[in-house]
């Protein structure tokens, strides 16, 4: 899977659109996590992003070594004091003791991760600890060729805001709220559902 999103990596930044879902996951989140963690960070905009939460530190992990070097090109201008720990590595499980981060965020991945991800922020976060994600709309989700073996099967996509927040109650997360983030740009239009809740 790896040489998928390693294949992807080059023209990744050129899509506007990434940074705005992080933007909307960050805006979220309750300032200064001990740890947060970015899921499948792709080239860090989440990450980086989370920089403004004065958190103690960020672990960015992605499957894909590409991505990675890509975020990491970033550091000098975006992460001078090196706050961000990168990691290449599968988003499930992650390399992390039960209870031990404040704060999970993950961009455009869990229709590649599946339910499992969700168990598994729940494993990682201490109470109280807050989850935030995005999730493509069923109804938006084109599912090419391309994407048929890397897209988790056991995942029902969300047809709605009531939808997408019960994919974190249903893993057993509370206080559930979910938003759209859209844009248009030329004749295309993007969208996601992105979901905040707290264990």
């Amino acid at each position: 899977m790896s040489e998928f999103f390693d294949a992807l990596a080059p023209g990744y930044d050129d899509n506007a659109f990434h940074p705005l879902v992080a933007e909307a996951l960050i805006n979220g989140l309750t300032p200064e996590p001990s740890l947060l963690v970015d899921v499948a960070t792709g080239t860090g905009a989440a990450a980086f992003a989370a920089l403004r939460l004065s958190p103690g530190s960020v672990l960015a992990v992605d499957i894909s070594p590409a991505m990675i070097k890509l975020a990491a090109a970033k550091v000098p201008s975006l992460d001078p004091d090196g706050r961000i720990s990168w990691q290449v590595g599968p988003g499930v499980p992650l390399p992390l003791e039960d209870g031990s981060a404040d704060a999970v965020v993950c961009a455009s991945a869990l229709h590649f991760l599946g339910p499992a991800a969700l168990a598994d922020w729940r494993r990682v976060l201490r109470p109280g600890g807050q989850a935030a994600f995005s999730v493509p709309s069923v109804h938006r989700f084109q599912n090419s060729d391309a994407f048929a073996d890397v897209v988790a099967a056991d995942l029902q996509m969300p047809g709605d805001l009531a939808e997408a927040a019960a994919l974190a109650t249903a893993a057993g997360f509370r206080e559930a709220t979910a938003d759209t983030v859209t844009s248009t740009a030329g004749d295309r239009t993007r969208s996601v559902f992105v979901v905040h809740a707290v264990v």
